[in-house]
Order: structure tokens, then C-alpha cells, then sequence
């Protein structure tokens, strides 16, 4: 008896692999230790998180898993993946398991997320590009750090006044990286790839070949004459470039929300104050707002009826109230659920953090477009690095009208080879 009994206790244990991306301590450990509350809660499931890498090898990993049948329960997508995780027909909505009231998010985070009118994925991790600045080196450099540039125009006029300050550091540094690309199309109001950013019908075009395009080109293309940028020479390499502005090697850095939280500390360790600010948009362009980063869990469709129950239960822990404040808190992402925002407030956050609210009014002040919807399209990854690729070849001084049209050729190829698929 004593034999079955504990057979039928191990029939009843559920396991659930949740994949995500982050390997970093300070984010994966918070990631473990709600995984590590929830199995406390819930003695017949064990939920393990497990890091897989960077966003594109996480989704090439989860849809090779699928298709050997062994799909993890969870998977951490990020947003330019939505297209692809969407046709591959590994995934199942959410609302196919149960009923999942979606009124409590962020109208910008979960209309990301929805398309064709389904909401297919829980957002976790939200974010949007910002401006980090050292304070210090502005100072030295005869710079007000209560005025952080907001225009491309502004930033090549404080990288002037730097240069003339010998200060022995580079004005400017980010990751070469398309999502920043499609946020500076979004500000200037053009949706980065056809039929409305593929969110009339599918994407068969980049708009790589517009004045917006070139715009942001010909930005970089000043940067590099004038030796005002810095980066790693790699592509996408986020953390080499925050390593280069918590180092103190630029004045100026662009990258995510989410990493308030790390590149603070790395500011404090190395001594200096910190700022953040404001996407600088091309100068004469009216501000349209940000297109939403970061990802959303998306839900096997392969797997029992118990696992896929356990897995959204745990997603809905995940992400409540209070574990989403926390997550901001933390790390930067945005807050995603509107009680979220409610119990920060109450908690006299924003105040205590104005950093982060500078990040939290770009997202939420955002005009609803299809530029700012953000880009669909299946071929998301090969499209974003043919984009990379044109600025690093405007780096290395190819001219801009040449570097547009290699990317574009490239993209809207990569583009069509993925539409053949569903012809």
C-alpha cells in the first residue's frame, strides 16, 4: 500500500520547464526564487527555469525541441519574435487553457501582443530604449546633466563641446541592434515595414528605402566621421556596451529600461552619477513615442492538460501585482499590469525613483500607430541583422545610399523567403 501510495504521489507531480534568456545573476536569481516560492506553494509541480541564451537561439532552441516532441512548457519570446512563434504552431493561446482577463495590462504591452485580435502570449518583460548619461563627465565637459540632449541635433552638439573638453573619453556608445532602428522610425511616425508593420496582412517589404531610413543612417554616418561613437565591433552585444559606459568611456549611452537596474550599479562601483533620459529622436520630428521591447511567455501546445494548466497558473503567479512591481523595481521593465502601477504609487516608488519614470512616461505617453505598434514579421531576426549590418558598413565608410540598399535587399529577401512558406 505503502508502494502505491507513493507511486501515485510521483504520477501527480507536474513538471514545467519555463526557458528563459536571462543568465545574468541578479535577474535569473529573482527569476529562481519565484519559481522556488511557487513550488512551496504547490507541492505536485515543480517548475525549473532554465537560461537558453540570447533571444534568437532561445526560439531556434524551443522550436527544434517541439518538433523532437519535447517542448518546454514555457517559453520566454522576445517581441520581433511574436510573427514566427505565432506561424510555427508549436504555441497554443493562452485562452485555450481557461479564461484570462487581459483588462489589468498595459493598453501599449498588450496590444503589442495582440494580433488578429487574439492575444496569444502573457507579457513579462516590457521595456523601451532611453538615454543613460554620465553626469560627471557632462559636468567636465561644461554640459547641464538636467539637460541630457533629446534630438539627434542636441547629441551631436554636445559630443562637439565634449570633443573640445579633452576630457579623453568618447562622446557616444550603443549595441548596433534593429529594435533601436525601429524605435527612431516609430518617432518620425513610419512604420518600418509594409501593410501597416505587418499588422494589416503580412509584411512583404521593409521601408528601408524612405527619408526615415536614411535619416537614421546618415546620424551614424556623422557620428563615425566625426570619431563621436563607440562600440564593441560586435553586433547586438549589449552588455559590451553598457561594460564601455559603465566604464566611463562615453559620456552618452542608448540601450533598454531594463537595464536601469544593472547599469546603475555598474555606475556605482565605478564612482559616478548617472542619468537617464529621453530616446533623442531626429531633430524636426515630432515625438510619437517608443516601439515596446522585451518579450511575452508563450504556452506549448504539445503537452498534457495538467502541465498546460500548472504552466499558465505559474505565468499568472509570475506576473501578478506585486511580482511585476518587484521585477520593475529590480530591474527596469516596465510594470505591465495597471495594479501594478496602482501599488507602486501607493508605495511612493516613482518618487523614490525618478530614473524609472522617466522610462515609465515614454512608454505610456506613446501614440497609438501603426508605426508604434511594432513590426510583425516572421523572418524578424535575419531582417533586424541586415539592418545592423548596413550601420556597421556606414561605420566602416560605406557610403549611406549604399549600405540602404544592401540592407534592404537583404531584409525584404529574408523577407519573401519566409512568406513562401505560407503562400
Amino acid at each position: 500500500m505503502l508502494t502505491l501510495a507513493l507511486m501515485g504521489t510521483a504520477a501527480a507531480q507536474t513538471n514545467i520547464e519555463f526557458w528563459h534568456t536571462f543568465g545574468d545573476p541578479k535577474r535569473g536569481n529573482w527569476i529562481q526564487a519565484r519559481a522556488d516560492d511557487y513550488n512551496k506553494m504547490h507541492p505536485g509541480t515543480t517548475v525549473k527555469p532554465v537560461a537558453k541564451g540570447n533571444d534568437s537561439e532561445l526560439i531556434t532552441a524551443t522550436i527544434l525541441a517541439a518538433r523532437q516532441g519535447n517542448p518546454p512548457a514555457l517559453a520566454q519570446i522576445f517581441e520581433g519574435g511574436s510573427q514566427l512563434a505565432l506561424d510555427s504552431g508549436i504555441f497554443q493561446p493562452v485562452s485555450a487553457v481557461k479564461n484570462v482577463d487581459f483588462n489589468d495590462y498595459i493598453k501599449p504591452v498588450i496590444n503589442y501582443y495582440t494580433i488578429g485580435g487574439k492575444v496569444n502570449s502573457l507579457p513579462f518583460n516590457s521595456s523601451s530604449p532611453v538615454l543613460y548619461y554620465n553626469k560627471d563627465l557632462m559636468q567636465k565637459a561644461g554640459l547641464n546633466p538636467k539637460q541630457p540632449p533629446t534630438t539627434f541635433g542636441g547629441l551631436l552638439a554636445d559630443c562637439k563641446k565634449i570633443e573640445a573638453a579633452n576630457l579623453g573619453v568618447t562622446c557616444f556608445g550603443m549595441s548596433l541592434n534593429g529594435w533601436f532602428f525601429e524605435n527612431w522610425m516609430a518617432e518620425q511616425g513610419v512604420p518600418f515595414l509594409n501593410n501597416d508593420n505587418g499588422r494589416s496582412g503580412r509584411a512583404t517589404a521593409t521601408n528601408l528605402d524612405s527619408p526615415a531610413a536614411k535619416t537614421i543612417f546618415q546620424f551614424f554616418k556623422t557620428l563615425q566621421d566625426n570619431k563621436y561613437f563607440s562600440y564593441t565591433g560586435r553586433l547586438e552585444d549589449f552588455d559590451g556596451s553598457d561594460a564601455i559606459f559603465t566604464n566611463q568611456k562615453v559620456v552618452f549611452h542608448i540601450t533598454s529600461t531594463s537595464k536601469i537596474g544593472n547599469n546603475g550599479d555598474g555606475a556605482k562601483r565605478a564612482g559616478f552619477q548617472m542619468g537617464v533620459g529621453k530616446l533623442p529622436i531626429p531633430t524636426g520630428s515630432k515625438r510619437n513615442g517608443v516601439v515596446l521591447g522585451g518579450a511575452s511567455i508563450w504556452l506549448a501546445k504539445n503537452i498534457s492538460k495538467a502541465e498546460a494548466e500548472a504552466a499558465l497558473d505559474f505565468t499568472l503567479y509570475l506576473t501578478n501585482a506585486q511580482n511585476m512591481a518587484d521585477w520593475h523595481k529590480l530591474t527596469g521593465y516596465y510594470p505591465v499590469r495597471q495594479s501594478s502601477i496602482a501599488l507602486l504609487r501607493k508605495e511612493g516608488w516613482f518618487k523614490q525613483a525618478p530614473l524609472q519614470l522617466v522610462a515609465f512616461n515614454q512608454q505610456t505617453n506613446t501614440v497609438p500607430s501603426p508605426a508604434t505598434a511594432g513590426a510583425l514579421n516572421g523572418a524578424s531576426p535575419q531582417v533586424r541583422r541586415a539592418v545592423e549590418e548596413g550601420l556597421q558598413r556606414v561605420l566602416s565608410g560605406t557610403p549611406v545610399d549604399a549600405a540602404l540598399a544592401e540592407a534592404k535587399t537583404k531584409a525584404d529577401a529574408a523577407i519573401a523567403d519566409y512568406n513562401a512558406n505560407f503562400k
